[in-house]
Order: structure tokens, then sequence, then C-alpha cells
């Protein structure tokens, strides 16, 4: 019995953190799935033609690296990826899916990108990173 009760804990925090995808532990779902997937954040920003330095700020404190990255907003949104691109954005870049590829999610950062006139300013980290 003890057993079944610690099993079913275990599985109960993996769902909640989706195995380190939901680092806040507040996701209803693992949209994303619950393994990690670590990328190569240089290699992604280097994908586009944007400052490098701060592509690589943004992403490294948006999703450190972890293309199945996710955060649970308190407005009942998603972020998702690497570059933690916003549930209201989807439909726009990714035909509504969930863009945990890191192509999807790339192609969704450089649609926001362009669309605030070539700035990193919808980032809510872009100060941090000094690329307001």
């Amino acid at each position: 019995m003890r057993l079944v009760v610690a099993f079913l804990l275990i599985a109960s925090v993996v769902s909640i953190y989706c195995g380190g995808n939901c680092p806040s532990g507040n996701c209803p779902s693992c949209l994303c799935g619950s393994t990690q997937n670590p990328q190569s954040i240089s290699y992604w920003c280097s994908r586009y033609n944007w400052n490098q330095a701060c592509c690589q700020c943004i992403v490294s404190h948006e999703s450190s690296g972890n293309a199945n990255a996710l955060n649970y907003e308190t407005n009942s949104a998603y972020d998702a990826g690497l570059w933690q691109i916003n549930q209201v954005n989807w439909l726009q870049c990714n035909r509504g899916n969930v863009p945990c590829t890191p192509q999807d999610n790339l192609q969704c950062a450089i649609n926001l990108y362009t669309a605030s006139g070539n700035s990193f300013k919808l980032w809510s980290v872009a100060g941090i990173c000094g690329c307001n």
C-alpha cells in the first residue's frame, strides 16, 4: 500500500512539474511533454538576423534552452518553448498549435520580433537583457 501511495505521489509531482518543463509547478497539463529537450541557444538564435547577444540572453532567461519549457500564466494562458511564446500568439504563428519544436518556436519568435518593429520589447526579460 505504501509503495502504491508513493508511486502516485511521484507521478503527481512529475505531472505538475512536467518532468522539469514547468518549474513553477502550476501547469494544469504538460503540453510539450514531460521530457526536457535541451537545445543550443546560440544555434537557434543564429537562425535569424537579430541581435545575437539579446536573443541569447532572452532565450536563456525564458527557457534556459529547454525547447519543452512551459509556464502557466495567471491569466490562464500558457507560454511555451525556447522563446516562451504566449498562447494568444499561437494562432497567428503556428496554426493554433503549441510551438514546442524549436523550428515552430523560432518562427513564432520571428513573427513577434518583426511585428514589434524588429525589437524584443514584447519579451518581459528584454529590459533585464538590455534589449528594449
